[in-house]
């Protein structure tokens, strides 16, 4: 009696490379665009409104650093785990691609409770006031807030397709082969007459002999 055994398809070692560098394509650019844009946002003007003061109505702004500088911050994070990723293998590449998703939702999070919050103004209408207990009238966001968020949006997605496909993506220390699998490393033959080929030999531990 024969025993047939499996072979994997021709086609889908292939299919698996693609998927890689598809991912890791997206992955690269949605990460490093959305923080891009999350840093960009943080630093515009978020929110307008007036203070009453003596002699009228006086005009403040407050940009997103100035409201909540956790969006910035994530999103810093999210760019240096992103570059990580590519550092570590097995275990440690699925701790990285989570802390760069909880980087992306935590952007997402944070820069839709920044687009609500008036303690900056406030606090600037106290100064100009003079008054402590002072508070802001005809309070306004703008859409920079949003933005913002829709930057954590991409780092998140660069987050989950790092879980997704990570696994599949090269890793900076390793040699790989055509299909990402570890490459043997040949050691090259040494020349008996050659004394620096012996003492390279020797310094990677293997017997010039050839014994």
């Amino acid at each position: 009696m024969e025993y047939v055994t499996a072979t994997p398809h021709p086609r889908s070692e292939p299919a698996r490379v693609r998927a890689g560098r598809r991912s890791l394509a997206v992955a690269l650019l949605s990460g490093a665009l959305g923080a891009a844009v999350a840093l960009l946002a943080s630093r515009q003007r978020w929110s307008e409104a007036t203070a009453s003061v003596a002699g009228g109505d006086f005009p403040l702004t407050a940009k997103g650093s100035e409201v909540t500088g956790v969006p910035a911050a994530l999103a810093i994070v999210g760019l240096a785990a992103l570059v990580a990723v590519f550092a570590v293998r097995r275990a440690g590449r699925v701790l990285v691609a989570g802390l760069l998703a909880l980087s992306g939702a935590g952007t997402v999070v944070t820069a839709v409770l920044g687009a609500s919050d008036s303690s900056a103004l406030d606090e600037k209408a106290a100064q100009a006031s003079g008054d402590t207990s002072a508070t802001v009238d005809a309070l306004s966001h703008t859409a920079w807030p949003y933005v913002a968020a829709a930057g954590g949006v991409l780092i998140l997605l660069a987050g989950l397709m790092a879980l997704r496909y990570g696994k599949l993506w090269p890793a900076m220390s390793g040699r790989y082969e055509r299909y990402g699998t570890p490459r043997p490393r040949t050691a090259k033959p040494v020349d008996p007459d050659r004394p620096e080929d012996l003492w390279k030999a020797l310094d990677r531990g293997e017997d010039p002999t050839g014994a």
